[in-house]
């Protein structure tokens, strides 16, 4: 049996932004109770330094994969580099307090295998293999003016049809993908495809959506544009990601379908900061402009109409140490319980892991200790790693 308490602590209920007092126990990577004595005299403890205990993180926009911005250098480069890089990029996510990842744009079998297994540090990573994209959709690396014959398919794969579509989906399923990502719209990166015009057509996206659905499982969406997010949600998809350029109408029909808003914020403040410093091509510093402010006003939009938002950041390259601004983004728009709840519960939710996102008896415990309570010191929520300690199944992993 191994044990732990984390003592001189408060309890943040993400819930309610009640706090309650520890300590927090644990045992063997679960939470045994909360309140009373330390634990016996064989469990290790953690001071928290009068801080606040609040449940650890999950970002369900993260790219393990994504080591390159430029498309088709990333899928050019071959799986063991892109592996090893990947493997750097889940620790650090980890260090910073995210507990649990997904990934919507790549990973495989054999990397959830050396987490399972202990070979990495890592969060809990919920990964979906390569997106799947139409010819010329935003899952194309291709420039428009040359004939390239790659690639790997690290973050993606061009299929097309709906009976490539259903093996392609199969197949991911069959190798343990924990949901499906489709490209329903242009993006920022890709060099062909307008950002409005919504991909796929309605029979593709349907038989996506009906094969995970008869698996138990979902399908997560790139798309921006009102035309595209309602041509996703009809057709079955259960997650938009971005959805930048929303409408209220849009709004409504995604509340109206249960459809849940992972933002990603992070990535246009960064790359509008830094495009030009890592080699942005002109055409994507353009397109990233046409959706950075309309990001936040998307967020208003959701909430208003009632739609579940989660929290995601969508970092390549070198842009992943912007995660934690990524939550500093969403609480000057959403304020920081409701940020909290969104990085979560509702994130835990739209994975169907219930059991994360909290801190309660008998839940995994993951946990994030921070010096300060978030609700009252938000700036504590992306501060540097003095301020925080964070446990990942019942043991310390930073801090």
């Amino acid at each position: 049996m191994t044990a732990l308490s984390v003592v001189d602590v408060g309890v943040l209920d993400v819930a309610t932004g009640a706090v309650t007092d520890g300590p927090v126990h644990v045992v063997d990577g679960v939470v045994a109770g909360i309140g009373g004595s330390a634990g016996g005299g064989s469990a290790t403890v953690v001071s928290g330094r009068g801080g606040v205990v609040v449940p650890g993180l999950i970002d369900a926009h993260f790219h393990a994969y994504g080591v390159e911005l430029d498309m088709v250098r990333l899928e050019t480069w071959p799986l063991s580099y892109v592996a090893l890089r990947g493997a750097r990029r889940l620790e650090a996510a980890l260090r910073r307090g995210f507990t649990t990842v997904r990934d919507p744009a790549g990973g495989d079998a054999g990397l959830a295998a050396a987490i399972d297994r202990g070979v990495i540090a890592a969060p809990r990573y919920l990964w979906t293999g390569p997106a799947l994209s139409q010819t010329g959709g935003h899952g194309d690396p291709r420039p428009g003016d040359g004939d390239l014959q790659c690639c790997h398919h690290h973050a993606t794969e061009v299929v097309d049809g709906v009976d490539a579509l259903r093996v392609a989906v199969r197949d991911r399923f069959r190798r343990g993908a924990h949901a499906i990502k489709i490209m329903t719209s242009g993006g920022v990166v890709s060099l062909t495809d307008p950002i409005r015009i919504p991909q796929y057509s309605p029979e593709e996206v349907s038989a996506v959506t009906g094969e995970a659905a008869r698996r138990g499982s979902y399908v997560a969406a790139h798309a921006y544009s009102p035309e595209a997010i309602r041509h996703s949600v009809e057709n079955g998809v259960r997650s938009i990601e971005h959805g930048n350029l929303l409408d209220a109408a849009t709004a409504a029909l995604m509340a109206e379908h249960g459809a849940f808003l992972v933002p990603t914020l992070a990535t246009y403040d960064a790359m509008d900061r830094r495009g030009e410093e890592i080699g942005m091509a002109a055409v994507s510093r353009a397109k990233n402009r046409e959706v950075l402010e309309s990001g936040r006003h998307a967020v208003e939009l959701a909430r208003a109409a009632g739609v579940r938002i989660g929290f995601g950041t969508d970092l390549m390259g070198e842009l992943e140490s912007e995660q934690l601004e990524g939550l500093r983004l969403q609480v000057e728009v959403e304020g920081p319980l409701a940020t909290l709840q969104a990085a979560t519960t509702v994130n835990a939710a739209l994975i169907g892991r219930p059991d994360l996102g909290v801190v309660r008896e008998g839940a995994p415990a993951d946990l994030l200790v921070l010096d300060a309570n978030p609700v009252e010191d938000p700036a504590v929520l992306w501060a540097g790693p003095d301020r925080r300690t964070v446990v990942h199944a019942g043991r310390v992993v930073a801090g």
